[in-house]
């Protein structure tokens, strides 16, 4: 039995949406958990973070990065279409009790993991402040959920071809240098996205959280594979996470250690695309 993708959506070239039926994942799934999936039998495993649940309909929402092997594997299933494995909620779902004014800091596809926070927060009561940067107007996506969602956005394009041309931290510099009091900033997007928006509010001593999203393998904090420096302790984003002090995390290390299967998942993913143009001419 697998589980049967209900619904898929094209949010920009490179990031898609869907939709799983999962009713037991949804039943207990929670802002800032995720999942681990396999697209086919013979597939690795990656984690995905949960982007939304539907507990009533038993679905929960994916949405995922056209970067490697599996990825462009899951990508050309359809709905209707069934994946083998889909496990989860897994991590420590995203402390928000207490909160009344957050600034929430996403950047590209980690605006799909940020959104589920937003989201949460304004049902909360809590007031929401958002950053959302992109490289490209192309590429912006969840612009109309995160303006529900948040008392003020501001969207910002690294080319300046919509909303504000510059990198996040700008905005977010100027609300704390205005006296905004937040009670606390999440931070989630790119490592250095997150180091730098550490950087700017470690001064004014503001909580910071931050979504680390690291190699992961087995999801039970056994392989290994997740561990990061966190307060100079080896913590696993699977176990212990994917949250964590943005002022406690090493963020150099982090970036050290996500680069070192870059030029792997680039063949691979590079074969499996080979792969499907050959099917596809072959199908022709």
């Amino acid at each position: 039995m697998g589980y049967k993708i209900v619904a898929k959506k094209e949010l920009n070239p490179t990031v898609t949406k869907m939709v799983i039926e999962a009713p037991f994942v949804a039943k207990k799934a929670l802002p800032g958990q995720f999942i681990i999936l396999r697209a086919a039998e013979d597939g690795e495993r990656i984690p995905l973070t949960v982007a939304g649940y539907d507990r009533e309909a038993g679905t929960v929402s994916i949405i995922f990065q056209i970067v490697g092997a599996t990825t462009a594997r899951l990508n050309q299933l359809s709905a209707g279409d069934e994946i083998p494995d889909f496990v989860g909620p897994l991590g420590v779902a995203s402390k928000l009790d207490g909160l009344k004014k957050v600034c929430i800091v996403g950047g590209g596809v980690g605006c799909a993991i940020a959104l589920p926070l937003a989201e949460a927060l304004h049902d909360m009561g809590c007031e929401v402040h958002s950053i959302i940067g992109f490289r490209s107007r192309e590429l912006v996506i969840l612009e109309d959920e995160f303006r529900a969602a948040s008392k003020t956005l501001t969207v910002m394009t690294d080319d300046g071809s919509y909303g504000r041309q510059g990198v996040v931290t700008a905005p977010l510099a100027e609300a704390l240098a205005a006296g905004e009091g937040y009670d606390e900033v999440f931070a989630i997007g790119p490592l250095v996205m997150m180091k730098f928006v550490v950087a700017t509010t470690k001064p004014y001593g503001i909580k910071t959280t931050v979504s680390m999203n690291p190699i992961m393998i087995d999801g039970t904090g056994m392989c290994g594979g997740c561990r990061l420096t966190v307060g100079g302790e080896t913590k696993f984003a699977c176990v212990d996470g994917p949250d964590f002090d943005g002022f406690a995390v090493d963020f150099d290390e982090a970036m050290e250690r996500g680069s070192m299967y870059r030029d792997f998942e680039r063949h691979a993913y590079e074969a499996t695309c080979n792969l499907f143009k050959k099917e596809g001419a072959e199908n022709a």
